[in-house]
């Protein structure tokens, strides 16, 4: 078996692969509420052959919502809604159900995605919500200029993530993943590009990491052990007055003793303009690698991991524990079992579809010659996951 799909474990919680579908917007919640999409989009990815799915980023309050379409977690309608997503996913495979939960910031009352490609602040006609940040700084030309939060306000935020990771709990997710990344408001404390503070809440990096820092040891309260608790950390702002690869390590640092079970390892987005590297293929894997073997922490590493040798290739490198995908996952819904296939795994299929497992078709070799588990080369055994009435079929 390979290393990709060997198990692994997120501090208790155990995964039957190191595969992960990542965080992905859908722009289609109504009020903050799940709606079919969700089950139709997550159910893809629940029989993909990852071993863990997380549901895309999830507001904790309603000024932390980026769009309209944005998911929340901050009252009974969502709790409910998402409670019902759960279970209706658990009946499609045994991959674990994670979510995470953010507040985007100065980043707040925009279109969405499907609306704009880049995104744009939503006009005073259209009713946009006051964005709160640690600083008041917009976030680009024509956008409105942030709330500076008090420590009123910072309180709040702080225990609406606990709140919300309670309503997370009841709902049945396995794990919560804190979004601390792409320029949304825990990263905008962590940046000295967005928080100018000169109170307990900036400066230093210990006091710029305060933030961060605190809601983790909030949801760690309330999150049970058994379950994962993850923190998605911006690496570097790829900018010389922003947080450096040296800032992220001490914040992991942290986390870490915080409690805090794993960190994906993520970069940029604080502010438009600045210069980035051309995204490649692994191009943040190196940050994965050194979280984990500097501060001997679990890591997730993702950005531009497309290829299932490539995968491979990280996790047995000892670069990170595990690979977070995101775009491959829409592309080709079913990116683990073609993966597993490719790496010479034979894997357990959805019963439904037991007919296209690589040792139950013969055509699989043709649909997919780079593979190293065409027909000819595994037994036809009886299907792992299970049907009286699967036999191999050479349709």
């Amino acid at each position: 078996m390979s290393v990709l799909f060997s198990e692994g474990f997120l501090g208790g919680l155990r995964l039957e692969n190191r595969l992960v579908v990542s965080p992905m917007c859908q722009y289609s919640a109504v009020d903050g509420i799940a709606q079919p999409w969700h089950l139709v989009h997550l159910g893809q990815m629940m029989i993909s052959g990852a071993g863990l799915v997380i549901v895309e980023a999830t507001a904790v309050e309603p000024q932390g919502l980026g769009t309209r379409g944005d998911m929340g977690l901050y009252d009974d309608a969502q709790e409910s809604a998402l409670s019902e997503l759960v279970g209706n996913l658990r009946t499609l495979s045994s991959a674990k159900i994670g979510i995470q939960l953010t507040h985007t910031g100065r980043k707040a009352a925009t279109r969405t995605i499907p609306e704009r490609w880049r995104g744009e602040p939503l006009p005073p006609e259209e009713g946009p919500w006051k964005p709160l940040a640690p600083s008041a700084l917009a976030f680009d030309e024509g956008w409105q200029t942030p709330q500076e939060l008090d420590e009123t306000g910072i309180r709040r935020i702080i225990d609406a993530f606990a709140r919300s990771a309670e309503r997370a709990v009841r709902a049945g997710f396995d794990l919560v993943e804190i979004h601390g990344a792409h320029g949304y408001l825990i990263h905008e404390f962590l940046s000295p590009i967005t928080n100018r503070r000169t109170d307990d809440w900036g400066g230093t990096i210990e006091k710029r990491n305060r933030f961060a820092c605190e809601v983790a040891k909030a949801v760690r309260k309330v999150w049970p052990r058994e379950r994962a608790l993850g923190f998605r950390l911006n690496s570097t702002d790829w900018h010389p007055d922003g947080s450096t690869l040296e800032d992220a390590l001490a914040l992991a640092a942290e986390l870490k003793s915080i409690g805090v079970d794993y960190v994906v390892m993520s970069s940029g987005n604080i502010a438009p303009g600045i210069r980035i590297p051309p995204a490649t293929p692994g191009h943040q894997v190196a940050f994965a690698a050194s979280v984990r073997k500097q501060i001997g922490m679990t890591a997730m590493a993702v950005g531009m991991i497309l290829d299932p040798h490539q995968a491979e290739a990280i996790i047995a490198s000892g670069d990170a524990d595990f690979v977070a995908l995101a775009r491959p996952f829409l592309d080709n819904p079913r990116w683990g079992l073609h993966a597993a296939a490719a790496l010479g795994d034979d894997i357990a299929y959805p019963p439904q579809y037991i007919r296209a497992r690589p040792n139950n078709w013969l055509g699989f070799s043709h649909v997919h010659p780079h593979s190293r588990a065409p027909a000819t080369r595994l037994q036809l055994d009886r299907p792992r996951s299970v049907s009286s009435w699967d036999r191999p079929n050479s349709a």
